[in-house]
């Protein structure tokens, strides 16, 4: 069942939407070539104990997952999309690097993810990357009073299509608010007019991933957590949370 939220549950949102913020801002700059993948989930525990929040993600086991996830980001390199567990793969030069995160504070949780090239960057995936902040763009420009689920979707999915990119099948976004994952789903491409309608209060998980090879196809790593592309090609994922107001959307995981 979704809940809308009240402005200041909102507010709320916003203070745990700023640690996350400061969590990927951190995990960026600490990321560089020699580093490990579980150092970098290091300095995203001490971000999360400075400002004394906990992690939505650490343990959690959705249905699917054969075991908790162990950490509190998702660290997916190149042909990895998401759910990357960190381990101790140290980055390389040119790396395209996708983190996602969250936080939980005073009893809200909020949901981010940022991607980025360690060293030198490939122009196709400074392109690739770029094509998932534009979708990001898109989908939060959608997300107005009025308008439905299927118009955010719709606009994630043109961005992404029109660029050659491919959408994994069935990942999206979500609401987010007392837990990470709530209700209601958010397609990463649809038909406009369609689906819930956006109400004042809302607070939704946008996020888009995108495949450079263009395929939608996906594979599940042994550890029952990571999917990987197909084709080998690599993958981009933004992400921000974001309130539906009367004054238009609200980016709560900004800095």
């Amino acid at each position: 069942m979704m809940e809308l939220k009240t402005d200041t549950s909102i507010q709320a949102m916003r203070e745990s939407g700023r640690v996350v913020a400061r969590l990927l801002t951190d995990v960026r700059e600490a990321a560089a070539v020699g580093v490990s993948l579980r150092e970098l989930d290091e300095v995203a525990r001490g971000v999360l104990r400075e400002a004394g929040a906990g992690s939505p993600f650490l343990n959690y086991r959705p249905h699917f997952a054969p075991v908790p996830f162990p950490a509190v980001i998702c660290a997916s390199v190149n042909d990895a999309i998401v759910h990357g567990i960190p381990t101790d793969q140290r980055l390389r030069d040119g790396d395209l690097v996708s983190i996602d995160a969250g936080a939980t504070l005073d009893g809200w949780a909020s949901d981010s993810a940022i991607s980025f090239t360690v060293g030198h960057a490939r122009p196709e995936d400074t392109r690739l990357i770029g094509g998932a902040f534009a979708a990001l763009d898109a989908g939060i420009a959608a997300a107005v009073v009025g308008n439905r689920i299927g118009d955010i979707a719709h606009a994630i999915g043109t961005v992404c299509r029109k660029a050659g990119y491919g959408i994994p099948e069935g990942f999206g976004g979500h609401g987010v608010g007392r837990s990470m994952h709530e209700d209601p789903a958010v397609p990463n491409e649809g038909r406009p007019g369609r689906g819930m309608p956006l109400r004042h209060g809302m607070v939704l998980a946008i996020e888009p991933m995108l495949i450079g090879g263009g395929v939608d196809t996906f594979r599940e790593d042994r550890d029952g957590w990571t999917l990987r592309t197909t084709d080998g090609s690599r993958a981009a994922h933004a992400e921000h949370t974001v309130a539906i107001t009367d004054d238009g959307p609200h980016i709560l995981t900004a800095l």
